[in-house]
Formats: C-alpha cells, sequence, structure tokens
C-alpha cells in the first residue's frame, strides 16, 4: 500500500513523534502527486481547502485529510462542490454517498501522535477498508465521531484552555498554578498553558473562533488574554 503524506514544518514534527519506519509513506510536497497513491494524507487540508478542487475526481485514492477548523462537507460548500449523488443533508448544502473516499481526521500537535485517531467519515466508508490504513499508520485505537467543526476531544481541550485564560485575566491563578492544579487534580497529561503551547496558540485561537462562528455559543467566545497572546505571536513579539 502506497501512502503519501503532505505536511506542514509543524505538522511533520509532531508526526515523526510516532517513530514509523521511513518505508512506510512517502513525504510529498505537490498536491497534484494524490493519483500516484493508494492512500492520501493531507495534514494542512483545513488551511488549503482549495485543494478540494483537486482531489474530489480522484475516486481511486483514500484520502485521509485534516479537517478541525472545518468539516469536510463544509469545505465542499464553501468551494461550491457538489458531488453526484446527494445521500443526507448537513447544513444548508448537500453531503453524498459518492464514489470519493474521503474522511476527515484530527490533525492538531499532541493529537495528531497519540495512539488513538479520532476521524469523521461523512461518506459512510466501510470501516473494514479503513481499518488496515490505521494500523499502517500506528493508530491501533480509533474513534469515528460526528462531522463537525472542532470535533469533540479538541472542542473540548479548547474550551479548558479558554477557561484557563480567564482564569489567570481575572488574576485568580497562576498558569502554572493551573497546570499544576489540573494535572495533580484532575490527572489531566497536560495542564492547558502546556498544552496550548504544545498545540499551538494559533491553532488554539483559529479553533475557538471557528466553533464561535460555527455555533454563536458565548461559550466559544475567545478570552482577550488569549486574544492578546495570539496578536502578540502574529506580529512576532
Amino acid at each position: 500500500m502506497k501512502i503519501g503524506i503532505l505536511a506542514s514544518p509543524n505538522k511533520k514534527t509532531a508526526w515523526e513523534l510516532k517513530n514509523l519506519p521511513a518505508t512506510s509513506f512517502s513525504w510529498v510536497q505537490d498536491t497534484n502527486k494524490h493519483t500516484e497513491f493508494d492512500v492520501w494524507i493531507d495534514f494542512d487540508f483545513d488551511e488549503n481547502p482549495n485543494r478540494a478542487q483537486e482531489y474530489i475526481h480522484n475516486h481511486q485514492t483514500i484520502f485521509l485529510l485534516g479537517a478541525v477548523f472545518n468539516s469536510i462537507e463544509g469545505i465542499l460548500g464553501q468551494q461550491k462542490i457538489t458531488l453526484p449523488t446527494a445521500s443526507f443533508n448537513s447544513g444548508d448544502h448537500h453531503a453524498a454517498s459518492s464514489h470519493w473516499k474521503a474522511i476527515g481526521i484530527n490533525n492538531l500537535p499532541t493529537f495528531l501522535e497519540r495512539d488513538t485517531l479520532e476521524f469523521t467519515n461523512p461518506f459512510n466508508i466501510d470501516i473494514p477498508k479503513l481499518e488496515p490504513i490505521f494500523f499502517l499508520l500506528n493508530y491501533p485505537k480509533w474513534e469515528c465521531v460526528n462531522s463537525r467543526v472542532g470535533l469533540v476531544t479538541p472542542r473540548i481541550v479548547c474550551m479548558i484552555i479558554n477557561e484557563a485564560y480567564y482564569t489567570v485575566q481575572e488574576k485568580t491563578a497562576l498558569p502554572a498554578d493551573i497546570d499544576q492544579a489540573m494535572k495533580l487534580g484532575t490527572n489531566y497529561p497536560k495542564g492547558p498553558f502546556q498544552w496550548c503551547k504544545e498545540i499551538g496558540i494559533v491553532n488554539i485561537y483559529n479553533l475557538l473562533n471557528a466553533m464561535y462562528q460555527d455555533t454563536g455559543e458565548e461559550r466559544y467566545k475567545i478570552c482577550a488574554l488569549l486574544k492578546q497572546e495570539y496578536l502578540q505571536k502574529q506580529i512576532g513579539f
């Protein structure tokens, strides 16, 4: 099975923590190479939704697409792509059970390198067809979740991080104390500020913003302190 992976440097670094044999996949830089592979993984699909225009006509390759800030269906709607046979509704546009074989995956750093793959299956691909791919990619465990912005785990973690920023902003506690309390009190593997640093504040900000735009719910409204740090990061402070 030929596996091609397209990734930005930080996603590539996260993926390499899985320590897969170098012969089990190929790093690829050109999007038009996807027809040469049985499995094509695009960790940067969220940031490059226009790639859907290229991928949609390839019915042979199985696509694993990083889709956390958007759902695959949402991206198809934004790109005004209509699949051949509509089978169910998703929001204001149609998704379909088509010849295109694509799933969305949780591609954020710290989640990417886990032994559990969180993914969406909007086109109802038979799971037995996907399992051999998961095992080849060193995902002995997997979880299929509803196709929505933020999936499940990133949504929860980002909300926790946002609330931690509110706590610091209100001068209730210091970041180091919050991290320590969450690890000791709730047995979390990382404190929220450590998690934020490893995931990347730009990813946290963009995901919270995407969830707020998608739902309009106040619980996803970005803390001013978090936004300030994000802006400082953007201008290189």
